[in-house]
């Protein structure tokens, strides 16, 4: 057996005068003064796969993102993003709802948003991210931006408190998808009131149970518009929606275009 030491971190360090301590913050401010745009702390995230950095003004402008973000957009430089808010560059639905997160950061009526959120994925397609995302402030302790980190959720994350008392109701609805979902009946299973289960919705996704279950429905039909050649009807009884029509209102309201839209987008992008 091999012997290991307990490495323990040196508590008898000499502690420093408060003088000593205004004289490294100074040298720490000039420090980090000489680091360019292109050289801040963000590019350690194109180190760490999966993970995601953004920051933005209080005008919701983009002014910092790691590498993996441009990748998502197809762009190669930074230059390209800056100063896109979220509706430059996101369907109308999906901007609004990370435009209300930044706005409550930014009132002071949050100082930290966790949830899970939609994003869209390598391939285009929207899937659920874990994001959590600060106000950053300037000296005076001012808020002028949000900065955020997002990742892929993993099957494991159904034990983040953030998920722990909707787990079951996204398990339903990812497998009942295609079928008519009672939201009551959806409460009644989770042993939750339909009030509580929305509620801790709101708080998980940001978003109530019956948009999850039509955003779960779009996020299929966007995977069957690209890996097969159903029609949008054949897509909209698989996906749980009534009729082309009804997947089309929904999948335009919720992604910019309608289904042969997005479709034709896609595979030419692929080419």
């Amino acid at each position: 057996m091999l012997n290991t030491t307990i490495v323990r971190p040196n508590t008898l360090h000499r502690k420093r005068s408060a003088g000593e301590l205004r004289k490294l913050t100074r040298e720490r401010d000039a420090w980090l003064a000489q680091i360019p745009s292109w050289g801040l702390f963000h590019r350690i995230f194109d180190e760490i796969p999966g993970y995601y950095f953004f920051a933005k003004d209080r005008q919701g402008r983009t002014m910092v993102t790691s590498k993996s973000i441009l990748d998502r957009y197809q762009m190669k430089h930074e230059e390209e993003m800056l100063g896109f808010t979220d509706y430059d560059i996101n369907p109308q639905s999906m901007a609004e709802g990370y435009a209300q997160d930044d706005e409550r950061l930014l009132s002071g009526e949050m100082d930290r948003i966790q949830h899970l959120e939609l994003w869209f994925n390598r391939q285009g397609m929207p899937d659920w991210y874990i994001v959590t995302k600060l106000p950053v402030v300037d000296r005076k302790m001012r808020p002028i931006g949000v900065m955020g980190v997002l990742r892929p959720a993993a099957e494991h994350d159904e034990k983040l408190p953030i998920l722990e008392n909707v787990a079951q109701a996204v398990m339903i609805i990812r497998k009942d998808f295609p079928r008519n979902v009672s939201m009551l009946d959806l409460a009644d299973s989770c042993g939750q009131s339909l009030r509580s289960l929305q509620r801790r919705f709101k708080e998980a996704f940001g978003i109530s149970p019956q948009e999850f279950l039509i955003k779960t429905r779009v996020s299929e039909a966007m995977k069957l518009l690209l890996e097969t050649n159903l029609t949008a009807a054949q897509i909209a009884g698989r996906c749980g929606f009534v009729d082309a029509s009804n997947l089309s209102d929904h999948f335009r309201k919720r992604s910019g275009l309608t289904p042969t839209e997005y479709r034709s987008r896609r595979l030419q992008q692929t080419r």
